[in-house]
């Protein structure tokens, strides 16, 4: 009777060990169902969350949103892995920063164009600027060229290759007026716009300002070529949990919520 008790005490203390074993494995399963994905604080980030419910409610994906507030960190946290992927930048960006840090990163999917606006509270024209006007630009290579491209673009000055995606004051051949000019982290654009003629400002800081593209002096279009995009650590990019979070990104849905928070200063990249 001993023996028969022994025996069926090991064979209970078997299955609950293959049962614990067995949990382990589901949690470690459900570790590789999350990540973790870099958006900007404000307007971006609650796009973001209509993403996350559709990843969660179609693929049974968690995605967790972290968010920052300027352009050179989240980069980094994607690069040193504390990031899955993020969802802020444009490809011109995205070039500048794998080549001046080396990173080693890759495009996993398009999200929507965010048109840059030079706006101004003291003139209601780009014909009114005055002789030796003070000019804010973002100081990120590839924004503060979105700047100088558009001024070049609406004969305000002359660059000496309009066709430099990172051009700054720096290339400026030709300027009549005599212009200022002033570069400035881009999030604290809208705080400086009362103390300068004119600033251009990203659609990403400008809606959360209470600026509508509509009423911006210059502004691009929707054909311009700074779409933003999803960015993962190279080799991610047929990973099936980012190509989930880039389908679930890519939706109606998410369309519709952007159109909604940027008025209409959001287009979609993808389409």
């Amino acid at each position: 009777m001993q023996v028969t008790l022994n025996r069926l005490f090991g064979i209970a203390a078997l299955a609950s060990a293959v049962m614990l074993a067995g949990c382990g494995n589901d949690d470690s399963a459900a570790e590789t169902r999350t990540i973790k994905v870099g958006t900007m604080s404000g307007p971006e980030s609650e796009v973001m969350e209509v993403a996350v419910q559709i990843a969660r409610d179609r693929y049974d994906l968690t995605v967790q949103v972290i968010e920052f507030t300027d352009y050179v960190s989240p980069n980094a946290a994607l690069a040193d892995g504390s990031l899955d992927a993020n969802a802020f930048q444009h490809e011109p960006y995205l070039r500048s920063m794998i080549e001046d840090r080396g990173y080693n990163l890759a495009v996993a999917g398009y999200t929507f164009v965010y048109p840059i606006g030079a706006y101004s509270t003291r003139h209601e024209a780009i014909e009114a600027l005055p002789e030796r006007a003070l000019i804010a630009l973002p100081n990120d290579p590839t924004n503060g060229g979105r700047a100088m491209i558009l001024m070049h673009n609406a004969g305000l000055i002359t660059l000496d290759d309009p066709e430099n995606l990172e051009a700054t004051p720096v290339n400026v051949v030709e300027n009549p007026q005599n212009f200022r000019f002033r570069e400035i982290e881009a999030a604290q654009l809208p705080r400086v716009l009362p103390d300068v003629d004119l600033a251009f400002i990203n659609n990403t800081f400008a809606q959360p300002a209470g600026l509508r593209l509509d009423d911006a002096l210059i502004r691009e279009g929707a054909e311009s070529p700074y779409v933003n995009l999803i960015a993962v650590r190279a080799g991610d990019e047929e990973r099936e949990e980012i190509r989930q979070l880039v389908s679930a990104y890519q939706s109606e849905e998410v369309a519709q919520r952007a159109y909604e928070l940027f008025d209409g200063g959001a287009v979609p990249g993808w389409e």
